[in-house]
């Protein structure tokens, strides 16, 4: 195995009171956990780290991975970032998520420390008559807002929209949203865990507190705007979800065998979403399976994909 062999990451599982266990019983995650929220398929980021797992650099994290073998498995396109740029998640929605939104880049470096938070959602399936919300239905003010947070009618100003397997939601930093229960999502996001709620149902959490709500900071950083409709889902068996200055997310259908171009610019990240197989590049495999998580170094060349799978590719 050399460094730019793909290798396969862990995940860093994350227990969270809305959570579920269809990552366990469908995404084939092993944990002690009663149930999981949200698996961090792909991250460097220090509140959860992915690991290698296999190999020579079997149990590092992925940071360390990255310390280890150099910046440049990351590609050319990363080399304006500071830090590894995205995070990637699995999300099972069994109950309903907070009504919550993100800072901008600028706001967070100036206020928390680290980026902001731009995502992409992509509905891995969903109970039937299941719904989210992002975005505001009509330009409003911040005294509107601030106005049907205090009197609980937020939800008379957001979009609320029923979902589909196969469903892409693009949600910018400042777009307030929150996912419905019975959902199941892979997430696309800069590197951040900056969020701030707006409203939580009152929950309590295992040890009967309510979580906090930063309000005042939510006022400041929501995209007033009207948002427009979600665009339907595209078809075909290597189809772009997503593009922005942050990453690149494509969706490619392998029906026995499909070949995918890889270049110095830029890594890429493969999520199994559905079914197995193997990929082969420089003459190696590694085999797959629904729920699993593969990361290939920047380099030029080809690889295949073979099986009847779907896959998530994010580059930068």
């Amino acid at each position: 195995m050399s460094k730019i062999s793909p290798v396969r990451l862990s995940p860093a599982l994350k227990e969270y009171i809305w959570g579920g266990t269809k990552l366990k019983t469908d995404y084939n995650k092993k944990t002690a956990l009663e149930t999981v929220a949200e698996s961090w398929e792909l991250s460097a980021h220090p509140d959860g780290e992915s690991k290698i797992t296999g190999g020579p650099y079997d149990g590092l994290k992925l940071s360390e991975y990255i310390s280890l073998c150099g910046a440049d498995i990351l590609g050319n396109n990363c080399e304006k970032h500071d830090h590894f740029p995205i995070l990637i998640k699995l999300i099972d929605a069994h109950s309903d998520l907070s009504f919550q939104v993100h800072p901008s880049d600028e706001y967070a470096l100036k206020n928390e420390g680290e980026y902001g938070k731009t995502e992409m959602w992509y509905i891995l399936d969903c109970e039937d008559g299941a719904s989210l919300y992002y975005g505001f239905k009509r330009d409003i003010t911040k005294d509107e807002l601030k106005a049907a947070i205090k009197s609980g009618t937020l939800t008379d100003l957001l979009n609320r929209v029923p979902v589909h397997s196969g469903d892409v939601f693009f949600i910018p930093s400042g777009t307030v949203h929150a996912i419905g229960a019975g959902i199941l999502i892979c997430e696309i996001q800069q590197n951040s865990n900056t969020t701030y709620r707006v409203y939580d149902y009152d929950r309590k959490d295992k040890n009967g507190q309510t979580r906090p709500l930063h309000i005042e900071k939510a006022l400041e950083v929501s995209d007033l705007k009207k948002t427009g409709p979600a665009k339907p889902p595209k078809k075909g068996s290597d189809v772009v979800l997503a593009k922005c200055e942050y990453f690149t997310v494509r969706k490619i259908t392998a029906n026995g065998d499909h070949e995918i171009d890889i270049s110095k610019s830029s890594f890429h990240s493969l999520i199994a979403v559905k079914g197995a197989g193997s990929l082969e590049i420089n003459g190696e495999t590694v085999n797959f399976i629904k729920g699993d998580s593969i990361f290939i170094p920047a380099q030029d060349g080809k690889y295949r994909v073979k099986g009847d799978c779907e896959l998530i590719l994010t580059h930068i």
